[in-house]
């Protein structure tokens, strides 16, 4: 019986992993249908479309929280079996027990109905998702405001956040002497450590430590300023930046051109 209860706990706290999971990515911007369907999966084991991997390969919170439940799914899964193995087969002393298997298997299966009741019930659903975003959103660092998520902007384009500390490339110059533009990032949005926002900054905005920008970019262009650091390897790093920019919207031009030649013999004939 003790392998019962033991095998319930598991399965209770798997629920408990899993629905914590769901309102974290639901933070990061995620639809709750996507996130619960991320969360299980990730958990189980089973996995998800490429599409949907990429939504999660993409932001490094999320990242982190998948990460995080495929480990622990690892270590759950195998807890169950064991448990529900000894829930049906032996006693405290390992005996094999044979008069007592149907008990146990009633109680099990009860077990697991009332956990599954719970687990599905709207009003629970409410007022737990209510409390793990109230202890999410006060004990740890994830982003509520994740505009690349909600935006479902296209074409590896995104919209995020990015906070300047005392080593960034950012730290202490001006946005004109940055040409951030060069290498296809917007500034759309500076917040200042005390709460006030500069919307549409200037190029004579400067940025100071603790500021948080909203960018405009590319996915992997707003990565790699966010790794950006001071001195002369951030200025190459910005230089190298700037020519891959060109090179993309050579080759962009190159293939509008095409299609419209294209179109053009298309019309001809």
């Amino acid at each position: 019986m003790i392998a019962i209860l033991s095998l319930l706990f598991v399965v209770v706290i798997s629920l408990l992993i899993v629905r914590i999971a769901t309102v974290a990515l639901t933070l990061t911007g995620l639809s709750r249908e996507l996130a619960r369907f991320q969360a299980r999966s990730a958990f189980t084991g089973s996995g998800f479309t490429t599409k949907e991997s990429e939504q999660v390969m993409q932001h490094p919170v999320r990242r982190r929280i998948i990460m995080l439940l495929m480990l622990l799914g690892n270590a759950g899964i195998v807890t169950v079996i064991s448990s529900l193995f000894l829930s049906l087969t032996a006693d405290s002393d390992g005996d094999l027990i044979t008069n007592q298997l149907w008990f146990r298997i009633v109680v099990l299966l009860s077990g697991l109905a009332g956990l599954s009741f719970l687990a599905y019930s709207s009003w629970l659903d409410q007022k737990m998702s209510r409390l793990i975003s109230y202890m999410l959103a006060k004990y740890t660092d994830i982003e509520v405001r994740d505009y690349a998520g909600l935006l479902h902007l296209t074409g590896n384009y995104v919209v995020g956040e990015l906070t300047v500390k005392d080593d960034d490339w950012l730290a202490n110059r001006k946005l004109m002497e940055m040409r951030l533009s060069e290498e296809g990032i917007l500034v759309l949005g500076i917040e200042k450590q005390d709460g006030t926002y500069i919307g549409a900054p200037r190029g004579h905005n400067e940025l100071e430590v603790g500021d948080t920008l909203l960018l405009y970019g590319r996915g992997e262009s707003l990565e790699s300023l966010d790794k950006r650091r001071g001195g002369s390897e951030g200025n190459w790093e910005h230089y190298k930046a700037v020519e891959s920019q060109k090179k993309l919207e050579s080759e962009v031009r190159r293939q509008l051109e095409e299609e419209s030649e294209k179109k053009a013999e298309a019309s001809a004939e």
